[in-house]
């Protein structure tokens, strides 16, 4: 298989696994086993696999920019470091519901992080913690009321 259609399948892989975070209020239990845990370590699996293989035709290296743009000039290698995002931003997706759900968030609020995690994990990650760290406060402020 090419890099193209790895990256193609990682991608519709991925995809189904976002979607049943969106969805997880319907199935919970699958969509935290699936897509909070089971398609991430298959990503990381795949990532492995490919970093192996293709790795090794990087001449790059780690200490520059120019150094991580000169790796990232074979195909194979830039699948790699796309299934790294991949694996990770899902990972964290799965991490945003199951803390959610765990600590009283409804999903509804939870799902425009989960949009800016699957596009700009960072970012997303930032608004979901900063949405459970109001949450908490309004609960500490219920309980005193």
């Amino acid at each position: 298989m090419t890099p193209e259609t790895l990256f193609q399948v990682a991608n519709a892989v991925a995809l189904i696994g976002w979607l049943l975070l969106a969805f997880a209020p319907l199935l919970p239990k699958i969509a935290e086993r699936t897509a909070g845990y089971a398609i991430p370590i298959g990503l990381a699996f795949f990532y492995a696999l490919t970093l192996g293989i293709y790795m090794p035709e990087a001449d790059g290296s780690f200490t520059s920019l120019a150094g991580v743009a000169a790796g990232f000039a074979v195909p194979g290698v830039v699948l790699v470091g796309w299934l790294h995002y991949l694996a990770l931003d899902l990972f964290v997706g799965g991490w945003e519901v199951r803390t959610a759900r765990r600590e009283g968030i409804a999903h509804w609020k939870v799902l425009p992080c989960l949009v800016l995690t699957l596009l700009a994990a960072p970012v997303g990650l930032a608004l979901f913690l900063a949405l459970r760290a109001y949450s908490r406060r309004a609960t500490r402020s219920e309980a005193t009321a």
